[in-house]
C-alpha cells in the first residue's frame, strides 16, 4: 500500500480532530435558569442545590450542562425563543407551561408558603381568609393553582416584584402583609442578604404551607426537547437526588 501523502494524512487528522468536536458539542445541554439561591444560584457551589441534581444527572448519561443565569422572565423567554437554549430551571408544574415546553421528571421539592412578620402573624384556612391582606408575589412565577387563579381572577391583593429579596424588603417595611416564597430561599436570603440585616428575627415563616412543590426542567417541545428530557429522566434514575439536594439545603 503506498503510503499517504503528508498532506492527505493531515487533512484525514483534521476529519477526525473536527467529528470529535462536533460529538462532544453534541453532548453539551445548555439551558436558562435565575439567581435563586439555595436552589440556583452563579455565585454557590455547584451552582446550587437544583444545578447540581441537573448536572449529576446529565453526567450520569455523558452529556455536559451549562447554565446562564438570567432574570427569571427573560430566562423563561430565551429558552423558549433562543436557539441556544434547551430549556430552563428549576420550575413548578402549571398547566399552561405544559403546554410549551416538555416538563421532565421531579429532580427534587421546595415548601412553598408566606413570610410574614413576626410582630403581625396571620392565621388562614382557605385562601378565602387571605382576601384582606395584601401578598407579594414575583412577577411570572409559578406558584399553586388555586392561589394563581385567584389573583387572576382579581380575588387577591397582590403587590408584583421582580424577585423574592425585594418582597421580603417590602415585608419587612411593612408594605405588604405577606410575601408567597420558597422557605428554603427565604432561609437563605434572610442570613446572606446584608440589606435584609435588620429584618432577622422580625421575619419567620408562617405556620401553613401552601404546597410541598416539585421542581422540574422545562425542556423545548421538540424533538430534541423530548429527547433530551428522556436523557435526563434516565439520568435521574442513576443518581441520589435527595441526597444532593440534602447536601446543599443543610
Amino acid at each position: 500500500m503506498d503510503t499517504l501523502r503528508p498532506w492527505a494524512a493531515g487533512w484525514i487528522a483534521a476529519l477526525v480532530l473536527c467529528s470529535g468536536a462536533m460529538a462532544a458539542d453534541n453532548k453539551v445541554v445548555r439551558l436558562t435558569s435565575l439567581d435563586w439561591p439555595p436552589y440556583t444560584s452563579p455565585s454557590m457551589q455547584e451552582q446550587g442545590a437544583s444545578a447540581a441534581v441537573a448536572r449529576a444527572a446529565f453526567g450520569a448519561m455523558g452529556y455536559r450542562l451549562e447554565i446562564d443565569f438570567f432574570p427569571w422572565s427573560r430566562a423563561v423567554k430565551m429558552a423558549q425563543h433562543d436557539s441556544r437554549y434547551m430549556g430552563y430551571f428549576p420550575e413548578y408544574y402549571a398547566p399552561n407551561q405544559a403546554r410549551t415546553f416538555v416538563f421532565s421528571d421531579a429532580m427534587g421539592s421546595g415548601p412553598l408558603g408566606f413570610a410574614q412578620r413576626t410582630d403581625a402573624p396571620i392565621t388562614w384556612h382557605t385562601i378565602d381568609d387571605l382576601a384582606r391582606y395584601r401578598i407579594g408575589v414575583v412577577q411570572d412565577y409559578v406558584n399553586t393553582e388555586e392561589f394563581d387563579q385567584r389573583v387572576a381572577k382579581g380575588q387577591l391583593k397582590v403587590d408584583v416584584t421582580m424577585n423574592d429579596l425585594l418582597n421580603l424588603r417590602k415585608l419587612a417595611n411593612q408594605r405588604i402583609d405577606l410575601a408567597i416564597i420558597d422557605r428554603n430561599v427565604m432561609n437563605h436570603l434572610l442570613h446572606s442578604e446584608s440589606s435584609l440585616t435588620a429584618a432577622k428575627g422580625k421575619i419567620q415563616f408562617n405556620a401553613k404551607m401552601l404546597e410541598n412543590k416539585k421542581l422540574y426542567i422545562c425542556f423545548k417541545r421538540s424533538a430534541e426537547g423530548e429527547k433530551l428530557s428522556k436523557v435526563f429522566n434516565a439520568g435521574l434514575k442513576k443518581i441520589d437526588v435527595d441526597a444532593i439536594m440534602a447536601r446543599h439545603l443543610k
